[in-house]
């Protein structure tokens, strides 16, 4: 007789299932890429561009030379979970008790690590355990699509291929400085590696060697991940003095003053140009915005801006700008946040 699932396990399965899909050569055929000549084509012209800004033979022949396009990997940059699920759905998916507890036990386990980190970048472990377990499930999901091949079919597919194309010579770099083996440089399928996901271009400005071997090996080493964390973190402006925000309640009166009162974000990505401009907290409490309890406001000196994504709105702080760097999308930071807070 079949058990009924509980909400986390169907939930779980449904996304595996859409994984399958997505991964299944079908799917990818039905991927329509307008790109402007073949892959081929395009790989023979790279090449020759990386050969004329200095990469060698012998590097452009282990990394990009006879690949072949992932077309699973364009269909998956086109249905980010993210970008086509629910807030609610994102955050029960991903903030589920497991997570917690095995983020609680992480913390107790890497104990003087962690401590260090914290001194040094002046970071808040909660907030880099929340991104390591987000990421890749406190180091245990880091992916297994080869880099240069994932990398060379986003840069060759148009939608986004000019920030790609630059990804893939930053992972040449990588290579050409010996920072690893390009059959070692496996990740998602957008590029991200290691454990905690970085981009070609963060790992090379913003990778820790903290357990001091002489490498920065966000692969194997916990430490080298986690202070590589803190150190992308702090470069976005990370207040250690500071948290990420608040949930708050918002009546329907209450949010039409702050549409008459507090305009729109201009500047930054995309979710930071989703959501209001940053003024004091004294504001949003004359014009009557409550913390989801209903008690006040703090009354700190500090400025937020206004998300609202689904039915719930939220203040956040300054810090919330440097997770947002992390992944800019709000279903993203704010689970981040919240797993945070869980883990407190």
């Amino acid at each position: 007789m079949l058990k009924a699932l509980d909400l986390p396990t169907f939930l779980f399965m449904r996304i595996l299932l859409l994984v399958l899909v997505v991964a299944s050569p079908a799917f990818a055929q039905e991927v329509p890429i307008d790109a402007a000549q073949p892959f081929d084509v395009w790989l023979d012209a790279f090449v020759a561009e990386a050969r004329g800004k200095g990469y060698d033979d012998d590097l452009l022949s282990k990394t990009v030379v006879g690949l072949e396009p992932l077309t699973r990997v364009v269909a998956a940059d086109r249905s980010q979970a993210e970008l086509t699920i629910s807030f609610d759905r994102y955050v029960r998916t991903r903030l589920t008790p497991t997570v917690i507890r095995r983020g609680r036990e992480l913390s107790r386990q890497h104990q003087g690590v962690l401590n260090g980190i914290e001194k040094q970048y002046d970071v808040q472990r909660r907030f880099l355990l929340a991104i390591w377990g987000m990421e890749t499930r406190y180091g245990r999901v880091t992916g297994r699509t080869p880099i240069f091949q994932a990398l060379a079919t986003l840069a060759w597919e148009p939608r986004r291929a000019e920030f790609f194309r630059g990804q893939l010579y930053d992972a040449l770099t990588i290579v050409q400085r010996g920072y690893i083996d390009a059959p070692s440089m496996t990740g998602s399928w957008a590029g991200a590696m290691g454990q905690p996901q970085f981009m070609p271009s963060s790992y090379l400005q913003y990778a820790a060697d903290f357990d001091g071997d002489g490498r920065r090996d966000i692969w194997r080493s916990t430490a080298d991940a986690l202070a590589s964390i803190a150190n992308y973190l702090k470069g976005w402006g990370w207040n250690g003095d500071q948290t990420w925000g608040r949930e708050v309640r918002v009546t329907r009166a209450v949010r039409e003053k702050i549409a008459a009162a507090v305009p729109p974000r201009t500047d930054g990505c995309y979710a930071m140009r989703d959501m209001t401009e940053r003024v004091p907290l004294a504001q949003w409490r004359a014009l009557g915005v409550r913390l989801v309890n209903g008690q006040p406001l703090p009354r700190a000196d500090l400025a937020a801006g206004l998300v609202e994504t689904d039915d719930r709105t939220f203040l956040v702080y300054p810090n919330y700008d440097a997770i947002l760097r992390y992944n800019c999308a709000h279903h993203y930071a704010l689970s981040i946040a919240l797993l945070s807070d869980r883990l407190e």
